[in-house]
């Protein structure tokens, strides 16, 4: 079987702020239509490597490209094929939803026609398109997320970056969350997603484990937890961060 064609390349990745090193020479491959874990705990440096990988911030050291263009020469090119969902709550509360997804909808330089199709289409699939006029600020955190992740992939990117999307939602809300990331995966879309609990590197196809600000681990959870011959991916992450300290 032939390897699939990487949709991100990370080679010798550094990123310092002073003499603080966040990133410390990561080196990985994402490939097209993988659901691409990028785990560790708070603090550990995944969200500053995700703002790279973004072309929202510049790497100190090493070459990263994404979809084909190099992040630090082409960022705009790089924003053109992306979605993006950060940790924080990323809608205007004090908008609709339809005027949200209108508004995103010309960031991502959609026509009308084709955000009204998509934006109508994807409002039926949560069942939120008879609340189109509804503020956002009146959604739960659970439908928010779903939401704003709806807005994310509204233009059908070839890579979305989800930092951390489940954070603060009940353990359903997770689980329903994660059915929609593998029908965008289904639907070609590669998504890459930090979290930092540990049993959702179980819904990934290969994970990578920061501690630190280093890659210490890199392949499928299968694979790790059979190298670490433990049960689960917590227990693998606890014995990297043993090891580590």
């Amino acid at each position: 079987m032939n390897r699939k064609e990487p949709v991100i390349t990370v080679k010798n990745l550094v990123k310092r702020f002073g003499t603080f090193v966040a990133n410390d020479h990561l080196n990985f491959q994402v490939e097209r239509g993988e659901i691409f874990g990028f785990l560790g705990a708070n603090g550990a440096g995944k969200t500053t490597a995700m703002r790279i990988l973004c072309g929202l911030s510049a790497p100190t050291e090493g070459e990263v490209s994404v979809a084909g263009f190099p992040v630090k020469s082409q960022p705009e090119e790089v924003k053109k094929r992306i979605g993006y969902m950060s940790q924080k709550f990323s809608l205007f509360e004090d908008l609709t939803i339809w005027e949200n997804m209108r508004f995103f909808s010309a960031i991502y330089g959609m026509s009308n026609g084709a955000f009204k199709k998509r934006g109508t289409e994807l409002l039926k699939k949560l069942d939120l398109y008879e609340e189109r006029n509804r503020l956002v600020a009146s959604l739960s955190l659970g439908w928010k997320q779903k939401l704003a992740f709806s807005v994310a992939i509204m233009h059908q990117p070839s890579i979305v970056f989800l930092d951390e999307p489940t954070s603060g939602v009940d353990p359903i809300t997770r689980r329903q969350f994660w059915e929609m990331i593998y029908e965008a995966a289904d639907n070609g879309i590669t998504v890459f997603v930090t979290t930092h609990y540990m049993d959702e590197a179980e819904y990934c196809n290969r994970v990578t484990i920061m501690v630190d600000g280093k890659i210490e681990a890199l392949d499928t959870p299968g694979q790790l937890k059979k190298q670490f011959q433990v049960e689960s991916m917590n227990e693998v992450f606890l014995a990297l961060t043993r090891n580590n300290v």
